[in-house]
């Protein structure tokens, strides 16, 4: 196994945990809130602008997991409000290739850390 740290443009950790292991040719990316990269902080804003932040969390994790979003497998998407769904979707679905979209699941959960109102993880294919 592989673990991938300090990932540029992505948020440290605030826990035990590692942004992204490898293994067997599979990249697991760990659960990202919407935390600035540059402060650690909650960005301001609604789900979309907290959507943004993740996407870009997570896009930083796999490039340097030697990944992209092209190949990503499955994801899952935890919300605070699952009406908010729709317009976490939009955003998503721009950074997936919708022509061979992975699996998903949407759950809406109690709470997020920090306040969060969306947390995404994802398993992709490993280019490296």
């Amino acid at each position: 196994m592989e673990v991938i740290k300090d990932v540029a443009g992505a948020p440290a950790p605030v826990g035990a945990y590692s942004p992204a292991t490898k293994a067997s040719g599979l990249v697991f990316c760990a659960g990202q809130i919407a935390l600035d990269p540059a402060t650690g902080k909650l960005v301001a804003g609604g789900v979309a602008e907290q959507t943004k932040r993740v996407l870009d969390n997570l896009s930083a994790v796999l490039e340097a997991a030697g990944s992209d979003w092209s190949s990503v497998l499955m994801s899952t998407i935890f919300l605070a409000d699952i009406g908010s769904a729709p317009e976490v979707n939009a955003l998503y679905g721009a950074m997936v290739n919708v022509e061979a979209a992975p699996a998903r699941q949407t759950l809406a959960v109690k709470d997020l850390p920090l306040g969060a109102l969306v947390e995404i993880s994802l398993i992709a294919e490993s280019r490296s």
